[in-house]
């Protein structure tokens, strides 16, 4: 698969982790919210270092890589970076508790997160989604 193929499925991927974020939003099932949050982020930043050429860490968290490699991306986006490593940062700290809840505390995940919790990673993830989003577009990219 070529890297404007894989680019594509990784938005496409984002794109229905966003949906199923917003639904469980809806849903009150704010650790899900979470959860998706984080792939959509991760899937999102993956599909733009792919398209750029740069082989997706098998890690989580790629603003490190992200911010590495900013000479490759326009001016726009460089600016941006600072904020979306911080997001794709921000949200790999709650992959595992919004899944699996505090083991340390024995808290559920449901007893983590609140409503303005979801609200606010849902957000950060529709922020990021949309900025890489627009630089795939501005190389011409078809996301549908």
């Amino acid at each position: 698969m070529n890297n404007e193929a894989m680019a594509r499925s990784h938005m496409k991927q984002a794109a229905e982790r966003l949906k199923h974020a917003e639904e469980a939003l809806e849903g009150g099932n704010y650790p899900y919210v979470i959860r998706q949050s984080q792939e959509a982020v991760e899937l999102a930043l993956k599909a733009v270092l792919r398209f750029v050429g740069i082989e997706s860490p098998k890690w989580h968290d790629v603003g490190p890589v992200l911010k590495r490699n900013s000479d490759r991306f326009p001016q726009w986006f460089r600016e941006k970076i600072p904020r979306l490593a911080s997001i794709s940062r921000r949200l790999r700290r709650e992959r595992e508790p919004s899944m699996y809840g505090d083991e340390e505390t024995g808290t559920p995940p449901e007893e983590l997160y609140t409503r303005e919790d979801a609200e606010e990673a849902l957000q950060s993830s529709k922020e990021v989604y949309e900025a890489c989003a627009k630089l795939l577009r501005s190389f011409g990219l078809d996301l549908r």
